[in-house]
């Protein structure tokens, strides 16, 4: 098995643009075509046996490993950094025929990111680091535009940022477009996945928008939710997402990858939001320069069904912790 490069190497990044309103001012999302879409996602289409075994195997592949708590220390971000080096036990790799398997990505704190660096050091694998006031962002912009430049002084390869909600909210695009691009000026080489927060933008047409200016300004990806948010991840959120940034790339020629993440804790959401991407995107977006899954438990029920699908049995799920 080869190591697919995890962000960056397929494609050039995504350079931006000036900010054009026609893009998507006007633009109608109809939410219950949009539901009965996603509906069918989950219907139309099923994998089983071995097959479901290698959609797991590729999600574990797209997967940002992530611990965001309150309580983290460097011990937990260590356990985290050895999961995601090796995210399946040694029998279950076996008797997959798999030598080599590693997650997309590790996300922390800034304040994490130099252990996280240390431990993945000669893996290949990124450091991730969620920045600019996470998760509500209601912080001065020079304040987040520091935090930015300090976790990638600490070696963070990519910055999840979040917007500001309420620039969305009052549709002020230039205010949320000007936001996005000088926090990618100061990721520098660093990849900008930007936060949408779609639990706090009430309407599919915002989430719409908000995407669009986002990559408008420069944003490497696009992602659903802090996982915070009372509402997170959803499929009919993600299919609108998904759908503006096509709309982008058929505009200007440009990829712009995608994220969702929150609420996200199953084997079979791996595979929903897989078969959303495969649809939507065909197979280029399953792959983790274009496609990462935001979670952590959900490693957990990945490995669990793939033991299974290994030796017919399964474990009780403490047999396969995260950290």
């Amino acid at each position: 098995m080869t190591d697919t490069p995890t962000h960056g190497a397929n494609h050039a990044r995504n350079p931006g643009m000036a900010l054009d309103t026609a893009m998507f001012e006007g633009h109608g999302v109809n939410r219950t075509a949009a539901e009965r879409r996603a509906a069918q996602l989950t219907t139309r289409r099923t994998v089983k046996k071995t097959y479901q075994a290698a959609w797991l195997v590729n999600a574990i592949r797209c997967i940002d490993l992530t611990t965001l708590a309150g309580d983290d220390t460097e011990g937990r971000v260590r356990r985290l950094c050895a999961k995601a080096r090796q995210p399946l036990a040694p029998h279950i790799m076996a008797g997959l025929g798999l030598d080599r398997l590693h997650t997309g990505a590790v996300c922390v704190y800034p304040t994490m990111v130099g252990h996280a660096v240390r431990a993945l050091k000669g893996t290949g694998i990124p450091v991730a680091s969620v920045a600019t006031g996470f998760p509500a962002g209601l912080m001065p912009l020079n304040l987040r535009l520091a935090e930015i430049r300090y976790a990638v002084e600490e070696g963070a390869e990519e910055i999840d940022i979040v917007i500001t909600r309420e620039h969305v909210l009052n549709r002020d695009w230039s205010a949320l477009y000007d936001e996005v691009a000088a926090m990618r000026e100061a990721c520098g080489d660093a990849h900008l996945k930007a936060i949408l927060a779609t639990g706090d933008l009430q309407t599919l047409r915002n989430v719409y928008a908000a995407s669009m200016v986002a990559m408008q300004a420069g944003s490497d990806f696009i992602k659903t939710s802090t996982g915070k948010e009372g509402v997170n991840a959803t499929l009919p959120v993600s299919l609108t997402m998904v759908r503006a940034l096509r709309d982008y790339r058929d505009a200007t020629g440009h990829d712009v990858g995608f994220k969702p993440a929150g609420g996200m804790k199953s084997a079979k959401d791996a595979i929903a939001w897989q078969i959303l991407m495969k649809e939507e995107m065909g197979n280029r977006w399953l792959q983790p320069d274009l496609f990462r899954l935001g979670a952590s438990s959900m490693l957990g029920d990945i490995e669990r069904q793939l033991e299974h699908h290994v030796t017919g049995r399964y474990a009780a799920a403490h047999r396969h912790a995260i950290a």
